[in-house]
């Protein structure tokens, strides 16, 4: 296996997931709050796309899904279209609202730019540095499993949610 042919398969992965915590699930269901300040379904499955997509274009040099594609106008959220949700408040994770529908078509969408992307990654890829803002500065590689990391744990988080349905 090489390590495209991995990365593939981990971001297959989460696409598997965003689908189950998803499918079925009413836009009442997607926004469910277990108390004043947790997050919803709706907001973290938006939210870790958000985050897969804004990563992989940067990383990529590519535009976002979000913005190149029109997700953005189709949600229609009263949110900068730049947002990824990061350092959201309560009041903000209230304003992400979609139908499941949206979701995992905005998921695909990004699934698929990133797909096409990583598949043609090599190992020498993989070393080249894309943020230099850390120490020791970030690489392709460890940016990837970053992003990967971060989407699985917020599908973990809301498949948790689905659980209390």
């Amino acid at each position: 296996m090489t390590s495209a042919e991995l990365l593939v398969d981990a971001f297959g992965r989460v696409q598997e997931e965003v689908h189950a915590v998803v499918n079925g699930l009413s836009p009442e269901d997607l926004t469910l709050r277990v108390n004043d300040k947790a997050n919803t379904i709706a907001w973290l499955v938006w939210h870790l796309t958000r985050v897969q997509d804004d990563h992989i274009a940067d990383a990529a040099g590519i535009p976002q899904v979000w913005t190149g594609e029109g997700w953005a106008d189709r949600f229609g959220l009263p949110l900068d279209p730049t947002d990824t949700g990061y350092g959201h408040t309560a009041k903000q994770v209230a304003k992400v609202q979609a139908t499941a529908e949206l979701l995992t078509g905005y998921h695909d969408a990004t699934h698929e730019q990133t797909i096409q992307y990583v598949r043609t990654l090599t190992n020498k890829d993989l070393e080249r540095i894309v943020d230099e803002s850390w120490d020791p500065p970030v690489t392709l590689g460890v940016r990837l499993i970053s992003v990967i990391s971060d989407v699985l744990q917020h599908t973990g988080q809301a498949a948790f949610v689905r659980g209390l349905l």
